[in-house]
C-alpha cells in the first residue's frame, strides 16, 4: 500500500520535478545502501540467534530498500546491484564487517549493534531531508519513523 502511495504521489508530483542535484542522488545510492546494511546485518542475527525480532526488522528494511529503489528508478539513477553483505560504499562495507564481527559475540551485543544502526540512519536521514526535494524527504520521513520504531524495538529487547 505504500509503495502505491509512493507511486501515486510521484506521478502528482511529476509536473513539478526538477532535476535532483548530485547530492540527492548520492544520498539516494548511500541511503539504499544502508537500509541493505541494515538488513543483511539482521538477516545474519536472525540466522544466528533465531530472534523474530531480527526476522521482522530485516523484513521491513526490505521494504525501506525496496521504496527507494522506487525513487532509483523513477529518476534513472543505477539500482546497485549487490549480493548480501557487499556494498559499493567502502564505509559501509567495513562498517557492516564490524557491525557483524561484534553482534556475533552474544544476542545482547546483537540488539546493541541494531541500535547503533538505527542510530546512524536516524542520523543520516535527518541530514538528507534537510537538502532534499519534497517527494524524497515524504520517503525519507517514512523511512525515519521505522528506523526510530526499530530502535525502539531493541531497546525493549535489552531490558
Amino acid at each position: 500500500m505504500k509503495r502505491i502511495i509512493l507511486i501515486m504521489s510521484l506521478i502528482l508530483f511529476s509536473f513539478n520535478t526538477f532535476a535532483l542535484s548530485q547530492q540527492e542522488k548520492t544520498d539516494l545510492v548511500f541511503m539504499y545502501q544502508e537500509e541493505k546494511l541494515a538488513h543483511d546485518v539482521y538477516t545474519q542475527f536472525y540466522k544466528i540467534y533465531n530472534n523474530k525480532v531480527f526476522a521482522n526488522i530485516a523484513k521491513s528494511e526490505l521494504k525501506h530498500m525496496n521504496e527507494i529503489e522506487t525513487l532509483l528508478k523513477y529518476y534513472k539513477i543505477e539500482v546497485p546491484n549487490l549480493k548480501e553483505g557487499e556494498f559499493q560504499n567502502k564505509e559501509l562495507q567495513k562498517l557492516y564487517l564490524d557491525l557483524l564481527n561484534q553482534g556475533k559475540k552474544s544476542k545482547v551485543e546483537a540488539f546493541k549493534v541494531g541500535v547503533l544502526i538505527e542510530d546512524k540512519d536516524i542520523l543520516d536521514l535527518n541530514k538528507s531531508i534537510k537538502i532534499s526535494s519534497k517527494e524524497i524527504q515524504n520517503v525519507y520521513k517514512n523511512l525515519l519513523k521505522g528506523s526510530e520504531n526499530h530502535k525502539n524495538a531493541f531497546l525493549k529487547q535489552l531490558k
